[in-house]
């Protein structure tokens, strides 16, 4: 029998305010263990909370990037488990009434766009963090994530695939990052994936039993964790058992999932509206004042760049893949007019040496204004594309300005064509023979020559003026 699989995510993202959702507690992330906390975020009997408006305005900025419905009205609930990192015995979430429902975000498939539903976006507080001590049989309780604030954003169960799981979550985090609400530190857990996964005969509509992945933290980690619990769960079935409902951890190490408890459902947590907020009410005018602020999104930026840049909707796509190097690119090209050879270089040179050592856009050792300095040596043909990635390197390892090394080097170009057209005469005048084959049809000998002349000039010579010439002369 035939199973398809059916999947959906949920994404808890942390947003960037400076304090936390209801105290005035720093958000920041490194400090000494329970620095950043206060009788309120430490759950001290008699405290109130106040909800910080700045996240507010944050959840409803990405409720506008998914195409979501805001209510007018949402409420904040108590969701009672007790966990040594839950200093209150209960989480402050939204759960009968969110902030946001009804969106949805379209992927790229290998098959075209697809349209994944957004069942809803609900603000809530991080709890704390748990740290094993590996030397004795203790766990220290670090609180300074408590009530760090937190969006939820909950996937409807369209997503089939690994590959369309780990599309969806690519263009979310570019999304939060675009409108730059969240960081997207998935190391720091500031975005991070919990993904529902259950299978059911190909052609029923009834879904099955499903499991529950938490806590993933990597883009691979969710598309390898996925892909095995569909294998698994797979075995399972075709083995006459059946899958049980529970919530289980992927393990990178040995790259399977482990169970770590039955699966709770929402009477387990006992939600009722939480008697110290009052509702949140969220007016027209504040939804607009917050649409002004809305930045270009990655969609709206991929069809900017195939427009005003000539670029194939694949060069696009890459170069607008994350904030950052969109705006790398953009300022790159800002003196330049060869557009699509600057595109060309920043994906395979620029990329390819960020991924050889490690980093990331923002960790570029060549900033956007001499790497643009570079290509415009280039585009004026005052060196060759040879001379260019000499230089490319020798700027990612000393820093140096491009012009500084092509002086250094002496990689200046020989544009001069009475200078280049006495050594075309030389190359062929020291190889008779060769010349008198290619006359007679041998034409691959052609870049015989062009080698010979790049041998003489040490790379240095224009091929634009030697071609002709060195065509000609023959």
């Amino acid at each position: 029998m035939a199973f398809e699989p059916v999947i959906g995510l949920e994404v808890h993202a942390q947003l960037k305010t400076q304090t936390k959702i209801f105290c005035n507690c720093s958000t920041e992330f490194g400090k000494s263990p329970n620095a950043n906390t206060c009788p309120v975020c430490t759950g001290m009997p008699g405290v109130l909370p106040v909800l910080n408006k700045q996240a507010v305005t944050f959840a409803i900025k990405a409720a506008l990037a998914t195409n979501c419905k805001i209510a007018r009205e949402s409420r904040f609930d108590r969701k009672n488990y007790f966990y040594p990192d839950l200093p209150k015995g209960y989480q402050i979430s939204q759960y009968a009434a969110p902030i946001a429902e009804h969106g949805h975000l379209d992927i790229e498939t290998p098959a075209g766009e697809k349209v994944i539903g957004i069942t809803r976006i609900h603000m809530e507080e991080d709890a704390g963090k748990l740290v094993h001590d590996p030397h004795r049989a203790k766990s220290m309780v670090d609180l300074n994530r408590t009530g760090v604030p937190l969006i939820e954003i909950v996937s409807e169960p369209d997503i089939r695939s690994a590959e369309e799981a780990g599309a969806y979550l690519r263009k979310l985090h570019a999304i939060l990052k675009y409108i730059d609400v969240c960081d997207g530190n998935m190391e720091q857990g500031s975005f991070r994936c919990d993904a529902n996964i259950s299978l059911r005969p190909v052609g029923q509509e009834e879904f099955g039993i499903r499991a529950e992945l938490k806590n993933l933290n990597s883009f691979k980690n969710v598309e390898k964790a996925i892909r095995y619990e569909i294998e698994r769960q797979t075995y399972v079935l075709e083995e006459g058992g059946q899958v049980i409902q529970e919530t289980r951890l992927w393990d990178p190490n040995r790259n399977r999932t482990a169970s770590m408890r039955g699966k709770e459902e929402a009477h387990d947590y006992r939600y009722f509206p939480d008697p110290d907020l009052v509702p949140l009410i969220v007016e027209k005018d504040w939804i607009q004042e917050v649409e002004k602020t809305m930045p270009e999104l990655p969609d709206e930026k991929k069809a900017r760049f195939v427009k005003d840049f000539q670029l194939s909707e694949y060069d696009a796509q890459v170069l607008t893949a994350s904030i950052e190097l969109a705006t790398y690119f953009e300022e790159t090209v800002k003196p330049l007019q060869n557009i699509k050879q600057a595109a060309n270089w920043t994906m395979t040179t620029l990329m390819g040496m960020l991924n050889a050592k490690g980093l990331d856009i923002t960790q570029s050792p060549v900033p956007a204004q001499a790497f643009s300095s570079l290509l415009l040596l280039l585009e004026k043909g005052s060196i060759n594309a040879n001379a260019a990635k000499t230089v490319f390197e020798e700027m990612a390892a000393t820093g140096t300005p491009p012009e500084a090394i092509v002086k250094e080097k002496g990689l200046e170009q020989v544009s001069d064509q009475s200078e280049l057209e006495g050594m075309v005469d030389e190359v062929i005048s020291d190889n008779p023979d060769e010349a008198e084959a290619y006359r007679n049809g041998k034409t691959k000998l052609f870049s015989f020559f062009m080698g010979q002349i790049m041998k003489k000039t040490r790379g240095k010579a224009d091929p634009k003026v030697v071609t002709p010439l060195l065509k000609s002369k023959l």
